[in-house]
């Protein structure tokens, strides 16, 4: 039996939101209501809808924005924006920014129906090849999934070693290097290999769920709760749970997920008796986890019980041999999904690829071949990798340190001003280019949005008025 497509209506007009819920339930779909962006997002997280109507202009967290968050908790999920004819510029932002479509009211009907049935369809696709992806992946080597690099090969070693263990485990490294392979690997090694691997992405939840996604809530707890629903601690019992950007977990968190890895009991919202459960955990960070507990915004404490074992992935960057067997690997991916035959690279395009720095990593090398998959006809030129894959000799560099501090600091302290220092350098820079527009600067320095904010709270920097206009 075919469950009923699930509808998020977001409008803060009633009429609206009943005309579209009525026209809906006629086509055999199951809708929910909300009249604001910030309810939207916590009934996107808990109810995982398959399609949403959004309006653009909203009290509050208009459409625009909650749409931006939206594609942070679920960036498959089709968004659909609603829209007054005088507001089609808005409708563009919207596409920019990653709506599925749009509609204008007044509605046309069966426009309305067949937008969302493409929607339902595209979401449907993008799940398939997602499981198909998984699948394939389940019982392959880390060597063939991440390249063949001495590298890799160690990762495989250091993973055979903690695998069969029920060690918690830190992997560390940059945003897209493939510490989630790492994950899976160690949880398809271990005897925990039949039970679920579940991945949380704490920094694309906001704070104020995050509690209800790791240890759920009881009916009733608050307002929207109709139902029990398990957390992700009870949904991987007997499994692994995958803890990525640990680093973005609030701090009052972090001692609640203390106290569940110490009593192997988990506490619902909204109750007050514990229910066991038997989960190994990994965590990922993007970050120095123990400079964050120097900064006192990590526990020492939940550092230590997380991290008995330490993993770190080296960037694509320093792994040149495995770029050539994973652009192959994306090719053969994106032709399957495109139906192409693209045959491979030109020696021009492999020369790029081999000298250019993937700040991305992985997950950027994967990007950029796949559209230079869908631009090229039989081979992948230099010129289908887009203007951004240049090699790192000749970008521009004009960051300058500071002189040596004077005083006998410690070499580790002198780097750690310096990479502040840096760090506060590029944040500022990026703002300006930006117009203060933070998701904008997230999204080119490959960090999250929390992250970015975090940052900006440490630096003192407040984007404001006079990043505006300026380059």
């Amino acid at each position: 039996m075919t469950l009923p497509a699930k509808v998020l209506i977001v409008d803060d007009l009633e009429e609206i939101r009943w005309l579209l819920s009525e026209l809906l339930r006629r086509e055999g779909m199951e809708t929910k209501e909300t009249e604001d962006g910030e309810t939207a997002l916590s009934l996107i997280s808990l109810e995982s809808p398959d399609v949403v109507l959004m309006d653009i202009q909203m009290p509050g967290m208009n459409g625009l924005e909650a749409l931006k968050q939206a594609r942070k908790l679920d960036g498959d999920l089709p968004i659909i924006m609603i829209t007054a004819f005088a507001e089609i510029q808005g409708a563009v932002e919207a596409m920019k920014a990653g709506a599925y479509d749009y509609l204008v009211k007044p509605f046309d009907n069966r426009e309305v129906i067949q937008c969302i049935r493409r929607a339902l369809t595209e979401r449907q696709r993008k799940r398939q090849i997602r499981h198909l992806e998984d699948r394939t992946e389940q019982g392959w080597s880390l060597r063939e999934l991440m390249g063949g690099s001495e590298i890799v090969r160690q990762l495989e070693a250091e993973v055979a070693r903690v695998a069969p263990t029920d060690f918690s485990v830190v992997i560390s490294g940059e945003t897209g290097a493939g510490k989630d392979l790492v994950a899976r690997a160690i949880h398809a090694g271990s005897v925990r290999s039949s039970g679920p691997f579940l991945a949380v992405d704490c920094g694309a939840i906001p704070d104020s769920l995050i509690e209800s996604e790791l240890f759920g809530y009881e009916r009733g707890a608050f307002t929207g709760a109709d139902r029990i629903r398990i957390g992700k601690f009870e949904a991987a019992s007997g499994g692994t749970l995958f803890l990525d950007e640990i680093s973005n977990l609030p701090v009052g968190m972090q001692s609640k997920l203390l106290r569940v890895l110490q009593e192997k009991r988990v506490y619902r919202i909204g109750s007050t008796s514990g229910v066991k459960v038997d989960v190994r955990v990994i965590a990922a960070t993007n970050r120095d986890l123990r400079s964050l507990v120097e900064e006192k915004t990590f526990r020492e404490d939940i550092f230590h019980r997380l991290s008995e074992y330490a993993i770190h992935v080296p960037p694509l960057r320093e792994r040149p041999d495995d770029i050539v067997s994973l652009a192959k690997r994306f090719l053969d991916w994106t032709n399957w999904e495109l139906n192409k035959t693209v045959r491979g690279f030109s020696e021009s395009a492999m020369e790029r690829m081999l000298s250019y720095d993937w700040p991305g990593n992985v997950r950027e090398l994967r990007n950029v071949v796949r559209r230079a998959t869908l631009l090229a006809d039989e081979v992948i030129h230099a010129e289908h990798l887009g203007p951004e894959v240049t090699p790192a000799s000749v970008k521009p560099s004009n960051i300058v340190l500071e002189t040596l501090p004077e005083g006998p600091l410690s070499l580790k302290a002198i780097v750690h001003r310096s990479t502040m220092q840096v760090e506060c350098e590029v944040l500022t820079r990026v703002l300006r280019k930006t117009a203060g527009n933070k998701a904008e600067a997230a999204r080119l320095l490959h960090i999250d949005y929390k992250t970015i904010h975090a940052k900006l709270r440490q630096y003192g920097i407040q984007p404001s008025s006079k990043f505006k206009n300026k380059v």
